[in-house]
């Protein structure tokens, strides 16, 4: 690649085509510069270090998922809506592993309050006001959607449901009608 032309965004969006080819615990300003055939200090101009470029990696992986995420659960309710939406974390983690896995990593505070991950969990709010969940259950399902749809395409992507019969699309169809289920069958809060 040149060096003319290097902008934030495309330094971003290059480690995040990094970070799907070789892992985002991998990508670093240093591998970056490599790619640029240019100087790390050269990065610095857009991007303070390693972290920062990491982040924006993240942040970038975010708005995206949000963004066909909407596309996806637009005039959708319902169960059509939770798969839907469910389809996307899936596909987007099979197209871009690397920027799948940077969609989880540990923001703080201040930049998880002002990323597309605010979206997200709108999203995934709205989605349950179809299933009449009330807090705080809202929230325990929030938190188990969020784990099942990435801790599934995880394991997919690592192999786990490579080597047995069904077929992990026969799996993942029967774990959200399960889902589903579950959601319109949220077992009663517990009396102390």
């Amino acid at each position: 690649m040149a060096r003319v032309g290097l902008t934030t965004d495309r330094v971003v969006r290059a480690g995040a085509e990094l970070a799907d080819e070789v892992g985002f615990d991998q990508v670093t300003a240093s591998e970056l510069a490599r790619r640029f055939e240019v100087k790390v200090a050269s990065l610095y101009a857009h991007v303070k270090n390693s972290h920062d470029l990491r982040t924006r990696i993240a942040l970038l992986a975010l708005e995206e998922l949000a963004d066909l995420a909407a596309d996806a659960v637009a005039g959708r309710a319902g169960k059509d809506a939770l798969v839907a939406f469910a389809d996307v974390y899936r596909d987007y983690g099979r197209q871009h592993p690397g920027r799948a896995t940077a969609a989880r990593m540990r923001l703080d505070p201040e930049t998880a309050a002002a990323s597309a991950g605010v979206r997200h969990a709108q999203m995934t709010r709205a989605i349950l006001r179809g299933y009449d969940l009330s807090e705080p259950d809202q929230t325990h399902a929030v938190r188990l959607l969020g784990s099942v749809f990435h801790g599934y395409s995880s394991l997919e992507l690592a192999g786990g449901f490579s080597h047995s019969a069904p077929d992990s699309q026969e799996t993942w169809t029967r774990i959200l009608d399960a889902l589903d289920a579950l959601l319109r069958n949220w077992p009663a809060t517990p009396t102390p």
